[in-house]
């Protein structure tokens, strides 16, 4: 199914001719082509979701069907984001004989769209980190075409969605190229070099993530890669956690790692316990409850099981639940033992796979936390009694991650304004930015300032008579 050269190439022109179209749009005709492309995927939720299901193994209700409404759900958020305004960060410095530092000119700042945007999409979230997913609504939402680069565990998914989100877009009334979906690795490498990709997003594993972000900064026009790769993601217990809920902290966590079997890059990879907690028999015996999962696909199946059994392999580590192939791998080992344990023992294992680290007071945890890989999320289960001791662990905790939680779980990330889904490398290779949520739009915008313009020549955002009426900065005032 790889496409071919010549219909690349078709695709690549038709989004660059399609990008100045776009960049000219206002906020409410994207708004408008966002709700149309949601309207017709909810509208073929009954032909989509079976053959999700006959792809990727994953049960169509209620998962499937609740990703494809967060996935319509955020299309259509993108639209609320794009009504406001204030991703524009229009900001007006009228001209000013006695600014301090010497007269100032009339100068204005917005942000403009990047240009074609090459999405990588996920294998794990067939809907929501997909062909139509975030990654897509917010590059679309910025106005920039989007060459969809497919994933090769759902392609027939991936053919069906890509038609019915194009087809939509263009009824819609935007211009022809600023949707398309190409497959291929090779086919996939070839557009990141080609210099009309302006940005490239990406979620998937580190090293095909390092290997693409490699490519983009490597150009002789290097572009941004947005790219989200792999996580740990610790839950660290506290002694009043354990005394007050021990067993249902070690029942929910169990819950958490083998969600989806596993196959979430929020799983909570590691579960630090004070010594003596006395929960093995308790996390052992609900995660051989949890019986086998069916993975997505072979290759992360046999990825799952070559990973779990190099674990098991470690010295110094107490196998706690393990069985069939596809059941989950639950392990435990102290804190100091995990200090001078193989790198593997701290790397993700993308599946149904977690870690018990038993750590023996404050210090030796801040140690441990003090030498782990960032990721995305980091969890804290604690009683509010016990404020004061948790408070030095934050500044440790927020060095390794981009969410932080209390007395919650990290698996499910909702789409929301304040949403942050990131964290310093290899959690993503872009820190500041975030796949889900509002601020997802930054990624795909530029800004640039417009120094002594006619009004009637600025953008309509920096307009004297603000006729889109977004919200401004005129003269450091909001």
């Amino acid at each position: 199914m790889d496409t071919e050269t010549t219909e690349l190439d078709r695709i690549l022109a038709a989004a660059a001719k399609a990008a100045p179209q776009l960049a000219g749009t206002t906020p409410a005709q994207r708004a408008g082509w966002l709700a149309a492309a949601a309207d017709a995927l909810d509208a073929a939720a009954d032909e989509l979701v079976p053959l999700a299901a006959k792809e990727t193994h994953l049960a169509a209700a209620p998962r499937l069907k609740g990703e494809l409404a967060r996935t319509t759900f955020q299309l259509r958020l993108f639209g609320e984001v794009l009504r406001d305004g204030a991703f524009l960060g229009a900001a007006v410095d009228h001209a000013d004989p006695e600014w301090p530092m010497g007269p100032r000119p009339d100068i204005r700042r917005a942000v403009v769209p990047m240009g074609p945007v090459l999405v990588f999409a996920a294998s794990n979230f067939p809907f929501a980190f997909s062909v139509a997913g975030g990654d897509t609504a917010s590059a679309l939402a910025a106005g920039c075409p989007v060459v969809l680069k497919a994933h090769p565990g759902h392609p027939e998914l991936s053919v069906r969605t890509g038609q019915i989100v194009r087809d939509a877009l263009v009824g819609a009334g935007a211009p022809a190229g600023i949707f398309e979906v190409i497959f291929g690795v090779e086919t996939g490498v070839t557009a990141l070099k080609d210099p009309r990709i302006s940005a490239a997003a990406f979620t998937g594993s580190v090293p095909g993530g390092r290997a693409l972000f490699d490519i983009a900064v490597s150009r002789p026009s290097p572009i941004p890669f947005y790219g989200e790769l792999g996580s740990v993601n610790p839950v660290v217990v506290t002694p009043g956690a354990v005394k007050a809920r021990g067993e249902q902290v070690a029942k929910g966590y169990v819950g958490s790692f083998t969600l989806g079997a596993g196959q979430f890059c929020t799983k909570p990879g590691l579960l630090f316990l004070p010594e003596g907690h006395g929960l093995d028999a308790t996390l052992s015996e609900a995660a051989q409850a949890v019986g086998a999962q069916t993975m997505l696909n072979e290759r992360i199946g046999e990825g799952f099981q070559a990973g779990a059994a190099r674990l098991r392999e470690l010295p110094d580590v107490t196998v706690l639940a393990s069985g069939d192939p596809f059941t989950p791998t639950l392990l435990s080992v102290s804190a100091a033992d995990f200090l001078k344990a193989d790198e593997v023992l701290r790397s993700e294992c993308f599946g149904p796979a977690s870690i018990v680290v038993t750590y023996r007071g404050q210090d030796e945890l801040l140690e441990v936390l003090g030498e782990l890989e960032p990721g995305l999320t980091a969890t804290v289960q604690a009683e509010e009694t016990e404020a004061e001791d948790v408070r030095p662990l934050l500044p440790a905790l927020t060095r390794i991650a981009g969410r932080l939680l209390w007395n919650d779980w990290p698996t499910g990330v909702t789409v929301s304004w304040a949403q942050q889904h990131g964290g310093p490398y290899p959690a993503t290779t872009a820190p500041t930015t975030t796949s889900v949520g509002t601020a997802a739009i930054e990624r795909f915008l530029r800004p640039v300032a417009w120094q002594g313009f006619p009004d009637t020549l600025l953008p309509p955002a920096l307009q004297e008579a603000n006729p889109w009426d977004v919200p401004r900065r005129v003269d450091g005032v909001r």
